[in-house]
């Protein structure tokens, strides 16, 4: 199975938030066909998590996007890992969602 463009599939994850009731914003636009995906989880209480790619031998064999826990501190550490992997990768995508239960709604592997 082809896995999904980074432009559908963030397209489906802002969908899936706003249907959930929650807030979910398209920060940073990527390459359409395959640009990283990175999602910055806010849970509203002053702490933050970046979920980036999870290394390709961790993929699941159905394609599906999975995720790793980049980073979890304030929101200023978060957006100064962001600004540098922005600088190592143009490309990518930058999605936010604000939580409170801390769920960022992402199959995530442990790393």
């Amino acid at each position: 199975m082809p896995r999904l463009t980074s432009d559908f599939w963030v397209s489906a994850y802002l969908r899936q938030a706003a249907h959930d009731g929650l807030v979910a914003v398209l920060r940073r636009r990527g390459a359409r066909e395959a640009g990283a995906i990175f999602v910055k989880l806010d849970r509203l209480d002053g702490t933050a998590a970046l979920y980036g790619p999870a290394p390709q031998a961790l993929a699941d064999e159905a394609g599906a996007r999975r995720f790793q826990l980049v980073l979890d501190a304030d929101p200023l550490a978060i957006e100064d890992r962001v600004a540098r992997e922005v600088r190592f990768d143009s490309d990518l995508w930058l999605v936010e969602i604000e939580n409170r239960a801390g769920d960022a709604r992402l199959d995530i592997v442990e790393s």
